[in-house]
């Protein structure tokens, strides 16, 4: 999805399922070489919405070294922020309130790709999209 094409900002977790859509959809490859001639990820910055921005660079770190592909030095002054709050999947938020534990949470943690929780997102499904 091209941010230009978006008339407006849709919920975080559709934003996720549709990277990750377009990870499957397009291979890795594909997918990296979209993401840097698109140029998302800065276009997401300069509009503020920095968890985009992150979650997409995370997830073209993360398919980069996964092909043994260098990393777009492009990105670099990016990859020193990170979210002032660690942003955890729905469901996860969801599994530790209804257990009313952080076991749900602490173990997610553990099983973070380390690209994501880089930038203090938990992530570890991105490839298991239907």
């Amino acid at each position: 999805m091209n941010v230009n094409e978006l008339m407006e900002r849709s919920s975080f977790e559709l934003y996720k399922s549709s990277v990750c859509h377009r990870v499957k959809e397009m291979g890795d490859i594909d997918f990296i070489i979209d993401t840097l001639e698109q140029d998302d990820i800065r276009v997401y910055y300069q509009r503020g919405w920095y968890r985009e921005c992150l979650y997409l660079l995370a997830m073209l770190d993360y398919i980069s070294r996964m092909n043994n592909v260098p990393v777009c030095t492009g990105y670099d002054d990016l990859r020193c922020c990170k979210l002032k709050e660690t942003l955890y999947p729905t469901g996860i938020l969801t599994a530790a309130l209804v257990s009313g534990s952080d076991v749900p949470k602490i173990k997610a943690l553990q099983e973070a790709i380390p690209e994501f929780l880089r930038f203090n997102i938990v992530e570890s499904e991105v490839r298991n999209v239907v």
